[in-house]
């Protein structure tokens, strides 16, 4: 069978029971070259045997000899104790678990080999529940280390090593390994052969060292972590050639709209911001779907570059839809880019349209209407936006902000909007949580990426402090300084109701324990069981400065910019994740003066806890602390829903493994170019049917 016309869906049927079988399916084994790439987590030498009296202190030793006592001993507690002697000394051995078996099986005067780590005993050295067997005087000692692989229950090791040694030493079975990376890029690299690293992964030879196999930093690990990341990002490369097979409205930049709302603002663009929309007019004006990501930190401009790259549509004639993943940001965006185009030409009130979850029955109603006769021109909303009674007339260009927050089918959902047969609308998706590089190149390869990296200017860094929760009288102190001083204070909370398993002061009991110490301030509540236009009238009251503490839950995090609020305290923050504790600080310093945020926490710490706060107290940037996080928490979390439609890397570290990627990312180019035959073989390795995964 070739690489070719392999099918996962054999599922080792040739070799197995079903049973087993749906045993490896557990584990990820569907197949033969499943079953081979499925490695060892670490190794036992039992490649030489150690002599009793020369046992050395702490690891693991490997000993032989003969039962010369048996007892099934009652205390302190019932157990099966053994001596063995190998004509250099006796150790004790001591099976705290055993079956009757057992005791038959190493009577007195069997020959046994034994595995285990010696430590003192009264009765001198012995061992505890050591790796046993069965052998006779002249049993050969295996030529390579024991391989230890991930099982699941009613799998034993023996079952794992005996098939893959089968598979790997079967010459029928040669395509297994054979080479689907071409010479030239091998030796360009210094990779070694895919057959010898496999080969010597599952059978290493004594003199090899474990350490490095263990720690995957061996170069047979580095040809495994390559070939992953090589059919990553040639999966991905393809996704992104064939997008551009696909067909959408060129709309070019006729500069009227644009430059009319660049001369209404009161600030100008940051040479970052200026860059990022070259990029992204140059993409909505080609006749191919852009597929942009738009990232940056908190506070560096992405909803202006959004509201650009909208007008650039609507001045072609085409209507744009918004789509945000809370309905105070929606309605955030839809009150900005209201103020911002109601007083260009050809906009009237019906020109943008705002539509939720919870609007009334007859406003939405209206609503739809303006949307599937053009009359709306710019459509904001959340997840209500892609729904089968939303019908556009038009839809020439999708904005999502947020955008690992929505999965892939509901980002093809708002995509499929389009009405022209043969059309898709362009797509640019929007992140406030700055990608780290290595992820960015790994995981969002089959997007264009543009970065804003530059702050606009008049933004002062916000000052952290960390303050052990014993300290609140001094935050106490910190809020009626600000706010005696004319400037206002944010006071977060993680939940709404108790909990009793995490012990965390709610937003209602803080709120009302902090009327009562502030009697004389105007305290507002904030959180996500209030009603959508009670949020909004706190928020508008707290902005126009009528509120003095605004103690709130998490869904400030993307809520309105109030400059004048120069303080925030955290409450419980080491129960949060880095991105959100960033993203929380950043609703403060958006003004000229100097703002502090004040992390509470309280002991003792977990050490990843202890990590987090550590991170965030000596960093301000974001794409620091997103690369911080990604080696604190992994890929998977930090890419949000997106995973659901992108198969996470099992074996490679984009941060660990940086120089692997690029390398990977480089020879993608090279083999689609000059070895497609090579590139479809490697992706049927390595993604088998799943090499067309990448669907939005």
């Amino acid at each position: 069978m070739s690489e070719g016309e392999r099918n996962n869906s054999d599922i080792l049927d040739y070799f197995t029971s079903k049973s087993i079988q749906k045993k490896f399916a557990k584990l990820g084994v569907i197949d033969e070259i499943s079953l081979i790439l499925h490695f060892p987590l670490r190794y036992e030498n039992e490649t030489y045997l150690c002599e009793i009296n020369k046992i050395p202190e702490g690891g693991t030793v490997q000993i032989e000899g003969v039962v010369i006592s048996n007892k099934v001993m009652y205390r302190p507690r019932r157990q099966l104790v053994l001596q063995v002697e190998d004509g250099s000394g006796i150790i004790v051995i001591r099976f705290l678990n055993f079956y009757p078996s057992q005791i038959k099986a190493y009577s007195v005067g069997v020959r046994i080999r034994l595995l285990g780590e010696p430590r003192p005993g009264f009765f001198g050295t012995e061992m505890v529940h050591p790796k046993c067997h069965v052998v006779h005087e002249n049993t050969p000692l295996p030529d390579s280390l024991t391989p230890v692989y991930p099982t699941t229950a009613g799998l034993s090791q023996k079952t794992i090593r005996k098939l893959i040694r089968e598979i790997l030493t079967d010459k029928a079975k040669v395509d297994n390994l054979s080479e689907t990376i071409p010479s030239k890029i091998l030796k360009d690299y210094r990779l070694n052969g895919f057959g010898k690293s496999v080969m010597l992964l599952h059978q290493p030879t004594p003199n090899v060292q474990a350490n490095l196999l263990e720690d995957r930093t061996h170069p047979a690990w580095s040809r495994i972590k390559f070939d992953e990341l090589l059919a990553q990002q040639l999966s991905m490369r393809l996704h992104y050639q064939q997008r551009h097979k696909h067909k959408a409205y060129p709309m070019a930049d006729n500069k009227i709209l644009t430059k009319t709302l660049l001369h209404s603002l009161p600030f100008s663009l940051t040479c970052a911001q200026k860059d990022v929309f070259s990029e992204i007019s140059q993409d909505l004006s080609e006749s191919y779907p852009m597929q942009r990501l738009l990232h940056g930190d908190v506070g560096s401009g992405k909803t202006v570059i959004a509201a650009l790259a909208a007008l650039q549509a609507i001045e072609n004639g085409y209507q744009v839809a918004i789509m945000a993943p809370t309905e105070i940001l929606a309605e955030q965006h839809y009150r900005k880019l209201s103020s911002w185009f109601n007083f260009m030409p050809g906009f009237d009130k019906n020109s943008i349209a705002w539509l939720s979850g919870s609007q009334k029955k007859m406003q939405r109603k209206d609503t739809l209407s303006t949307i599937s006769t053009g009359t709306a021109m710019l459509v904001i909303g959340t997840h209500a936006l892609f729904q089968d009674q939303v019908k556009f007339k038009k839809l020439g260009l999708a904005i999502i902000d947020e955008q690992h927050r929505f999965g892939v089918h509901q980002r093809l959902a708002l995509r499929m909007k389009c009405t022209t047969q043969g059309m898709m609308p362009h797509q640019l998706m929007m992140s406030a949580t700055p990608i780290p590089r290595t992820l960015s190149m790994s995981y969002y390869a089959d997007l264009d990426v543009s970065i804003l990296n530059e702050m606009p200017p008049g933004r002062t860094p916000v000052i952290t402090k960390l303050f052990n929760d014993t300290r609140r009288e001094e935050v106490i102190k910190r809020i009626k300084e600000e706010c005696y001083s004319g400037k206002q204070v944010y006071w977060v909370c993680p939940l709404i109701d108790e909990s009793e398993i995490l012990q965390l002061n709610t937003v209602l009991d803080t709120y009302e324990k902090l009327r009562m110490i502030f009697s004389d301030l105007k305290i507002g509540l904030l959180h996500g069981k209030m009603l959508s236009y009670e949020k909004n009238e706190v928020m508008e009251i707290f902005k126009k400065g009528d509120i003095q503490l605004l103690v709130a839950t998490t869904v400030i995090e993307v809520g309105v910019d109030v400059p004048n609020a120069s303080l925030m305290v955290i409450e419980n923050s080491e129960r949060m994740g880095l991105s959100q504790l960033h993203q929380l600080r950043g609703r403060v310093g958006r003004g000229k003066d100097a703002s502090v945020c004040i992390l509470l926490y309280k002991d003792p710490l977990s050490e990843i806890a202890r990590k987090r706060l550590q991170v965030i107290f000596e960093n301000n940037d974001g794409f620091e602390i997103a690369r911080q996080d990604l080696l604190l928490r992994g890929p998977g979390e930090l890419l949000g829903v997106r995973q659901s439609g992108v198969p996470m890397l099992r074996f490679a570290d984009p941060e660990q493994d940086e120089n692997l990627l690029k390398y990977a990312h480089d020879a993608a180019k090279e083999m689609l170019q000059d070895y497609p035959k090579l590139a479809h073989n490697h992706l049927q390795r390595w993604l088998g049917n799943k090499s067309n995964y990448l669907k939005a």
